[in-house]
């Protein structure tokens, strides 16, 4: 096979400026950089955020740390800050050609791609395939193994036979984000030898403070305002002094909203705030930065007394969905919050009811077709609603937001339920408040969660369930197209057109975007080959002429 000089590809070159290039360059590889053609890419609602931001998403910025800036220097698929990229992270590929020092992969090799390089820091996130480093809306790829191969030596391409279709390959990427998000392991201790921030506001009880820093984990260093009482810290005299995003443990005895919302900024990522009300309350709902749950992994907890080991003991083990509980999904018909309600109707926990909301009711007349019965079978719970004209649950367990919305984080706590769990899984921007009814949080021990991304673990479990039959990620396709339609495509994420997932397949010249079931009118043979309307490989082997 000849690789040519050029390829068409669809790049990212302004704050929602999307442009289709017909001869963008084929990077060749040097001895560490391995070729791949890029077999299917799905679109995800990430590829928006992107689009929206652009040089201010968290992940588009320069890596900091994690690899030898020397490597990046000879990357040339590293884009950052406002040089242009190629957008989709859900991707599969073949290799068609890798230099003489590669040992992760061999040519022929097909391989689904774990986009989420954590290890990578980037200012207030990490690096990612399809934000500082281009990704699969493009026929060639370039990848380096220096820079997707971890410190701990996992390799960010995961080798895949033929077995499946490179569909259902593909969609192990974003089902495997969803598992994150309820698998997480949540850190229920002080950062050990961490940075600890006390803003005394209020009158604390010095023994259980002590109490608590010797029960939870010794911090390296405390600084401390507005209280004398805490050994060996150093003083400050006020937040505003403080750099931002530099402590990891930051307790606060008061209820000032003012004073809160200045602490937001001074937490590290997946740093702790830690609120004892110490009998107040709020006289205003602080703004709350909801968005930095997703992305920078912060968590907020709190106590109506004075002891921050009572707040300590609302922090779940993990995001995962408990005994009984009533979860509602909003945003539920969109291709990720089908895939919320799917997972957790099948996960098997006893005495479950799953809520599906969503404004459209065609989405949720097309999810519910297979929920429901999918529900019946396990003996769940099911029940989808519209909330312009349906009343939605009360008292909710279990929220799980897929819309980018700080209203509706903050309704979810206004209907949540003792100890309930919101889960902020639609990327809600790092810089984004809202306000939050802190009273209602605290005095009923909820818990906001989010997760961005996923890991290799959640990958291989996900890919495990595919391949053993135990999950077909098929389900959530609605669409098809080739790289000439993919900008449409993308469009179509932005304005909730499809009800489902849209794949491009870059071999499919001239295909446009098509709903599958749009197929029969341009290709029957395709469409022959559903199940029930549903996409599998031979339908993929005939739309690729195989």
């Amino acid at each position: 096979m000849t690789t040519p000089q050029t390829q068409k590809a669809v790049q990212l070159v302004g704050p929602d400026k999307l442009k289709f290039n017909p001869e963008k360059s084929v990077y060749r590889p040097n001895q560490w950089q391995i070729l791949c053609k890029v077999e299917v890419v799905g679109l995800c609602f990430s590829d928006l955020k992107l689009l929206k931001q652009f040089d201010s998403h968290v992940r588009k910025g320069k890596i900091v740390d994690g690899v030898d800036p020397a490597v990046l220097a000879e990357y040339p698929a590293y884009k950052v800050d406002e040089e242009p990229t190629v957008p989709g992270h859900e991707i599969v590929v073949s290799v068609i050609e890798q230099g003489e020092k590669v040992t992760k992969t061999k040519v022929g090799g097909r391989y689904l791609v774990q986009a989420d390089h954590r290890w990578l820091k980037t200012q207030n996130s990490n690096g990612a395939i399809g934000y500082n480093i281009e990704g699969g809306l493009q026929q060639y790829m370039l990848f380096d193994e220096r820079v997707s191969l971890s410190p701990d030596g996992e390799f960010m391409l995961i080798e895949v036979s033929d077995e499946c279709s490179a569909s259902a390959v593909a969609l192990v990427e974003p089902w495997a984000c969803v598992e994150d998000a309820y698998v997480v392991k949540e850190r229920q201790t002080l950062t050990k030898g961490g940075k600890m921030l006390v803003v005394a506001e209020a009158d604390f009880d010095k023994a259980a403070f002590d109490a608590f820093v010797k029960k939870y984990g010794e911090p390296g260093s405390i600084t401390a305002i507005g209280t004398d009482e805490i050994d060996n810290a150093e003083k400050a005299d006020n937040v505003d002094s403080l750099a931002d995003f530099a402590y990891d443990d930051l307790v606060y005895f008061g209820s000032d909203a003012a004073t809160l919302e200045k602490l937001f900024d001074k937490t590290a990522n997946r740093g702790l705030v830690i609120i004892a009300l110490c009998g107040g309350r709020f006289e205003t709902e602080p703004q709350t930065a909801v968005g930095r749950v997703h992305y920078g992994g912060i968590r907020i907890i709190g106590t109506t007394g004075s002891d921050p080991a009572e707040a300590m003991k609302t922090i779940p083990a993990t995001g995962e969905i408990r005994k009984g509980d009533v979860i509602n999904v909003i945003g539920a018909g969109g291709p990720m919050g089908v895939m919320h309600v799917v997972r957790n109707i099948c996960q098997g926990v006893e005495g479950v009811t799953v809520y599906a909301g969503d404004l459209d009711d065609d989405r949720l007349a097309a999810m519910s077709r297979f929920a429901e019965p999918m529900a019946k079978e396990r003996g769940v719970g099911y029940k989808s609603y519209n909330p312009k004209k349906d009343e939605g649950p009360k008292n909710v367990d279990y929220s799980a937001l897929m819309a980018p919305v700080p209203a509706l984080a903050a309704a979810c706590v206004k209907n949540g339920s003792k100890n309930g769990i919101v889960n902020i899984f639609a990327g809600i921007p790092a810089t984004v408040k809202g306000p939050i009814d802190m009273n209602r949080y605290i005095e009923n021990g909820m818990y906001f969660i989010g997760t961005s991304g996923s890991t290799l673990d959640d990958m291989l479990v996900v890919l495990e369930k595919v391949l053993t039959g135990k999950l077909d990620t098929n389900i959530s396709v609605a669409a098809v197209s080739g790289l000439e339609a993919a900008v449409e495509g993308i469009r179509a994420v932005e304005n909730h057109s499809i009800p489902g997932k849209i794949l491009v397949y870059p071999d499919c010249e001239d295909l446009g975007l098509t709903t599958l079931d749009k197929l029969a009118s341009i290709k029957p043979e395709t469409t022959a080959e559903l199940d029930n309307g549903v996409w599998t490989k031979a339908a993929e082997n005939k739309l690729l002429n195989k």
